[in-house]
């Protein structure tokens, strides 16, 4: 039989089943898709392929889903670190995107985003960001799978003047990205106290009528809680459930201030949390309690934040932060173990993102987004459970080869979509003009 490309490795973990790890295993591409896993010896017999991988000290695994980030903040990464999240965002984040973003801005910081998550195997990001457009055009310049946070505010920024005219652009580019194989979108109010009921309930009635998920931050701080219930008696997640938005389509990201009561609500509701670990340490924002909420049944999944407030897009490091915090705040050494982590960073990711029909797991029919680690390294050996090397252990260089939609977009740790001299260029020329 005829193949694209047969990739042997000396494990594959499919994630799902997630208690399955195949040894000496082969995954077989055609045309974009997985059509095969089966043993190496039958897989020479039975397939003739255009290109072989030979990788035996290495695992295949489903690509990772970056499930929250700004991939454009990738040009503040480190301007204004060690600051409470307000004082970061006002005095510092928001007076530079004022003075200097733009298209340009957004198309450099997005390579240089779109780089550093390819270099560390992820194949999929969930983004919310001003210039969406940009954004959208740079992930499928580069071949990487992408949704696209078609971003609401109040106020006016540089891309609209007020939530009518970002609910105007939002719809505009979601019909023109519709026929984009890689590209989905989802609806990205900020913040509960940056967008008013209106623009709310206009964001969830167009999705409910689209299909499409809503992204938004949510619970971040104490301050934003205690803030809410000073201006309306209401934490800011009750006053989404009375609008209505609580249901399977919301990604609530970040979510450090979590009561009981709203815990069995997000279960009961079915919405989904992103937890991003390390920007919450970073910025002191709390810590969500992950391990209670899987035990709930909601789903986890993993994000980064942005570079800015993190300060990398590794989704490896992610992992692990967030499977060592999970056991510290549940005072439990059992709680999230390793393959909890991984799902979170893969099949988790694809299900608040309604794409776990198309990724985040090693299954026939499901697109080619894999991803192979080296566990040759001093630092893994020896290996006696390849799942926990990748959480516990392994780091982002050990990623060497990183396909998406069958397509080699890193091959023995090259980039085959991006010049790496050209984009340092850039990112020099844009340092010396936000550092002025």
């Amino acid at each position: 039989m005829q193949a694209d490309t047969v990739i042997h490795a000396r494990w594959i973990i499919p994630v799902e089943p997630a208690s399955v790890t195949l040894e000496h295993h082969a995954l077989v591409i055609y045309q974009g898709r997985i059509i095969d896993l089966l043993p190496s010896g039958q897989a020479q017999a039975q397939y003739q392929a255009t290109k072989t991988e030979h990788l035996p000290d290495h695992a295949l695994l489903p690509g990772f889903i970056n499930s929250h980030t700004h991939a454009a903040m990738s040009l503040l990464r480190g301007i204004a670190d060690d600051l409470p999240l307000m004082d970061w965002l006002q005095n510092h984040i928001w007076p530079l995107e004022q003075q200097w973003m733009g298209e340009e801005f957004v198309k450099d910081g997005t390579d240089l985003a779109i780089a550093e998550m390819l270099l560390g195997g992820t194949t999929c990001f969930n983004d919310m960001y001003f210039f969406p457009n940009i954004t959208a055009q740079q992930a499928i310049a580069h071949g990487i799978r992408a949704s696209i946070g078609l971003i609401v505010f109040d106020f006016p920024t540089i891309w609209a003047e007020n939530s009518d005219a970002y609910i105007n652009k939002a719809l505009a580019l979601y019909e023109e990205l519709r026929g984009q194989p890689l590209i989905t979108t989802t609806f990205a109010p900020h913040a509960p106290y940056t967008v008013s009921d209106a623009p709310l309930q206009k964001v969830l009635e167009l999705s409910q009528k689209l299909q499409t998920p809503i992204h938004i931050h949510v619970h971040e701080t104490r301050h934003e809680v205690e803030q809410a219930l000073a201006d309306s008696g209401k934490r800011p997640l009750q006053r989404l459930q009375e609008l209505g938005l609580l249901g399977p389509a919301l990604l609530a990201v970040h979510m450090t201030q979590l009561t009981d009561a709203e815990i069995a609500l997000l279960a009961e509701t079915g919405v989904h949390i992103v937890h991003c670990p390390e920007s919450n340490l970073k910025l002191a924002s709390g810590f969500c309690p992950v391990g209670q909420c899987l035990a709930a049944g909601i789903n986890v999944a993993l994000g980064t934040d942005g570079a800015a407030s993190n300060n990398d897009l590794d989704m490896l490091g992610e992992m692990r932060t967030a499977a060592l915090l999970a056991k510290a705040v549940a005072d439990d050494a059992s709680a999230v173990p390793a393959m909890a982590a991984l799902q979170m960073a893969t099949i988790n990711g694809a299900k608040a993102l309604g794409l776990d029909q198309e990724i985040g797991s090693l299954v026939v029919g499901k697109a080619a987004d894999v991803i192979a680690i080296d566990l040759n390294h001093l630092e893994t050996q020896p290996v006696y459970c390849p799942v926990s090397q990748i959480v516990y252990a392994a780091s982002r260089q050990q990623v060497t080869n990183v396909w998406v939609a069958g397509k080699h977009l890193l091959k023995q740790r090259q980039l085959t979509t991006l010049d790496i001299a050209e984009l340092k260029i850039k990112i020099g020329s844009w340092q010396q003009r936000l550092s002025a």
